[in-house]
């Protein structure tokens, strides 16, 4: 008889712990945001935030207003929509609300790499000292390096002016990501290869390789991130993720010439850690994603919105030519290519604003932060929300601010010049006659502000500069709209279209 007691209070118990896994028994206690956690216990509202997280959040702001918690996959995320909020959240301590606790699960699951409090503090050492100041002058020296050997190499050998034919996607993310792979990752050295032309071909030849599995990774990112993945996409996500940490295994890495300090200071700072060789491979295949993963199809974009817009692209390589004829250069027949320094990178406010604009229409990160205790929101009308221990607080900018009537004006319509006074000033942005802080925020916010954006933003606008001072460029068919985004990407910074749109490119001397 006692037997059966205690595997009847057994059963009740399990039975009762997993109904509140499943969240049955959450009920939204006073002060807490409206709480709506759909009609499917545990997934909550996963497979409608999964297929269209922009409509998911609209439908629900008009539902429960600016605050509101809703179940995700086993998570409660309370977002906020009121960009006047953001402020509070991105300036909370870590001790209520963290943005790494999201982050390392991510990162496990994606990379199989597991972050700690030390390789937190070596990434923003380390990004501080080479992606900006006087670092990021000698890796844009670098990366102007690759491009020179992957886009601009045979330009000098009197190339014939005939149109080649590319799709513009794959030709943006494919030169992009190889010059920032090289510029990175180092090169092969011309002893080992026989000649330094040699040398240059064997880079053009592995980077691309390695471009062709990236691509294979990229399209299985976004149902691995939320673990929805069948077991074949999943067999063949972990193949290459084995791939990608066997190239850059510290082994390979070090047979390089020219390694970044970015790479080089991590990779040495990591060993000194006890951090083991297998995991620092994860490591450097986090970096790549990182560093990489956005950047070329955001060139894309950029440079489709500029071939879209005759006045935005006239605009922008009038700029161009005013700052090469400054830096005593010229684009003709027999010349060597260009050199473009990060000095007359600063010089192109139109070309700025015209890349801010691009990532306003198409950068749609979800900002998270875990909280670790129970904390007060107040929002900007005054109204106090608790937000609870254990739950996530998220804010989608794409939304709530990016494509927002109120600030932007024509929201949907692309303006090159839109951040910009006329003096090349950057342009505040009002709400009801409020100056807004948050505008765009593409690169995150706060102590969780990406600290490669200033490195990204030179790799494209380099790439953008070069392609409009070395190149004709037009659409193959100019009537061609614009193609829609891939909506399975929200949330995971750059979107990319879902058709191709091909264009043609010849020298323009």
């Amino acid at each position: 008889m006692v037997l059966w007691v205690v595997l009847l209070c057994t059963l009740v118990s399990s039975l009762l712990g997993g109904l509140y896994v499943l969240g049955v028994f959450r009920r939204q206690r006073p002060n807490e945001p409206p709480l709506d956690k759909g009609t499917i216990p545990w997934l909550g509202h996963l497979l409608e935030f999964r297929k269209d997280s922009s409509e998911f959040l609209k439908r629900m702001q008009s539902k429960h207003g600016d605050v509101f918690t809703v179940l995700i996959g086993g998570y409660y995320f309370t977002f906020v929509m009121d960009p006047f909020s953001f402020g509070t959240i991105v300036k909370e301590s870590r001790s209520k609300l963290d943005f790494r606790t999201s982050v390392t699960k991510l990162v496990v699951q994606v990379f199989g790499f597991k972050p700690t409090e030390a390789t937190h503090n070596i990434v923003h050492t380390s990004s501080t000292k080479h992606l900006m100041g006087d670092g990021l002058t000698v890796l844009t020296q670098a990366t102007m390096e690759s491009f020179r050997k992957l886009l601009l190499f045979n330009l000098s050998s009197g190339e014939k002016r005939v149109w080649q034919e590319e799709n513009l996607f794959h030709y943006c993310y494919n030169i992009v990501f190889r010059a920032g792979y090289l510029a990175l990752y180092g090169t092969e050295p011309p002893q080992g290869a026989g000649s330094q032309e040699k040398a240059e071909e064997q880079d053009r030849l592995h980077s691309n390789q390695l471009f062709q599995e990236f691509r294979k990774y990229d399209r299985l990112f976004p149902r691995l991130a939320f673990a929805l993945l069948p077991p074949k996409d999943k067999r063949e996500a972990e193949r290459l993720k084995r791939h990608f940490w066997n190239m850059l295994s510290v082994k390979k890495i070090w047979q390089k010439d020219n390694i970044s300090g970015w790479i080089s200071d991590q990779e040495k700072l990591l060993a000194e850690n006890g951090v083991p060789e297998y995991m620092r491979e994860r490591f450097m295949f986090m970096l790549l994603w990182a560093s990489q993963g956005n950047t070329g199809p955001t060139a894309f974009w950029l440079l489709l919105y500029l071939l879209k817009h005759p006045e935005a692209l006239k605009a922008v390589k009038d700029e161009v030519d005013k700052v090469l004829r400054e830096s005593g250069q010229e684009v003709k027949a027999g010349s060597p290519p260009v050199t473009v320094t990060r000095d007359m990178l600063n010089q192109t406010p139109l070309l700025d604003s015209a890349l801010e604009e691009t990532l306003r229409l198409v950068a749609a990160p979800v900002l998270v932060r875990a909280v670790l205790k129970d904390t007060s929101l107040r929002t900007s009308t005054g109204t106090e929300f608790t937000l609870r221990r254990g739950d996530r607080v998220a804010l989608f900018p794409h939304l709530s601010v990016q494509m927002n009537p109120e600030i932007h004006e024509e929201p949907h319509k692309f303006k090159y010049n839109r951040f910009v006074n006329p003096d090349g000033t950057r342009k505040d942005f009002y709400r009801n006659g409020k100056k807004l802080k948050f505008v765009s925020m593409p690169w995150g916010a706060g102590v969780s502000t990406c600290p490669g954006r200033f490195f990204a933003s030179a790799e494209m606008k380099l790439f953008v500069f070069l392609m409009l001072s070395h190149f004709d460029l037009e659409l193959v068919d100019e009537e061609e709209e614009i193609p829609a985004i891939d909506i399975s990407r929200w949330g995971f910074g750059t979107m990319q279209p879902v058709r191709d749109v091909r264009f043609r490119h010849r020298p323009c001397f």
